[in-house]
């Protein structure tokens, strides 16, 4: 009977050893809960599948790229390589060469071909092809190279068409054109100090311009303010040289209208006219507001 018992106690304390020592074996399982960190969201399937469809499509669109560079630099003019490589549009240059300057590839574009002539423009207006001066508003190539090109900037679209035009001064130029005409507009709405804002950046812009000069003299003399319009008057003729052109006779219609419209308003300030306006109009306002 107590050999019996010895046995059951046995064998128990012998399959409790075994499964402590099973258990010592088993690798252990540590299950812990996602962390999910603030504002972050658990991924799906759909949209890992849509990420690696927008790595693949980015691969591809640099890979056609590189395969554009390559093509655009593998024979081209020394000036026309070096264009590309700096990422500047420049005349002469071939479809190819524009596509690799703006670093695109043509579903930026929208090409038109008509009698001769490729015409790039930006297929969308929101997305604007763009090189390393500014965004490309249009592309005109004619006899295998680019003709003519302009960028979008804020006075409208200025355009290049010789290689004078892409250098700073010519820039610059195109710039105080679009300057003066948008002072044109002003002046002729009678917003003389937007005018007179224009115009003074435009003589910043191309210095000693005559026509410039004149119409800020204009604009002054319409302001009252005959002091400074008289300077700007006489600046204007100083700056025409006016015995150079009176002995060749190469003054044209409007020139000379400007010019004898200037000598006519430098006499009548002189002579005191205006001043003495102003100077009623001054002394009136100051008595209008003593009588309030």
């Amino acid at each position: 009977m107590r050999q019996g018992s010895g046995l059951k106690t046995y064998g128990s304390l012998a399959g409790t050893l075994a499964v402590v020592v099973f258990a010592a074996c088993t690798p252990a399982q540590i299950h812990e809960e996602p962390i999910i960190y603030q504002g972050g969201r658990v991924g799906t399937i759909e949209g890992t599948a849509s990420a690696s469809e927008n790595a693949r499509e980015r691969e591809a669109i640099a890979g056609r790229r590189d395969s554009i560079m390559l093509i655009a630099l593998s024979d081209c003019a020394p000036d026309v390589c070096a264009a590309v490589t700096r990422g500047e549009v420049s005349l002469a240059m071939n479809e190819t060469q524009v596509l690799a300057a703006t670093r695109t590839t043509y579903s930026a574009w929208s090409v038109r071909d008509a009698a001769g002539t490729t015409v790039m423009v930006p297929a969308s207006l929101n997305m604007l092809p763009r090189d390393v001066v500014g965004p490309v508003a249009m592309v005109q190539i004619r006899g295998g190279g680019v003709s003519t090109y302009g960028y979008r900037e804020a006075q409208g679209i200025r355009v290049v068409s010789s290689p004078a035009d892409a250098t700073t001064e010519g820039r610059a130029d195109a710039l105080a054109e679009a300057m003066i005409r948008e002072g044109d507009e002003l002046a002729a709405r009678g917003a003389f100090d937007a005018a007179l804002n224009r115009y003074d950046r435009a003589d910043i812009l191309r210095p000693g311009d005559p026509m410039t000069t004149y119409r800020i003299a204009t604009v002054l003399d319409k302001e009252l303010r005959p002091i400074e319009a008289l300077i700007q008057y006489q600046l204007f003729l100083h700056q025409l040289n006016l015995e150079r052109i009176e002995a060749k006779g190469d003054a044209d219609a409007k020139l000379a209208e400007a010019i004898a419209q200037a000598r006519a308003r430098i006499i009548f300030i002189e002579r005191g006219g205006q001043v003495q306006q102003v100077q009623e109009g001054q002394q009136q306002a100051e008595e209008d507001g003593q009588g309030e």
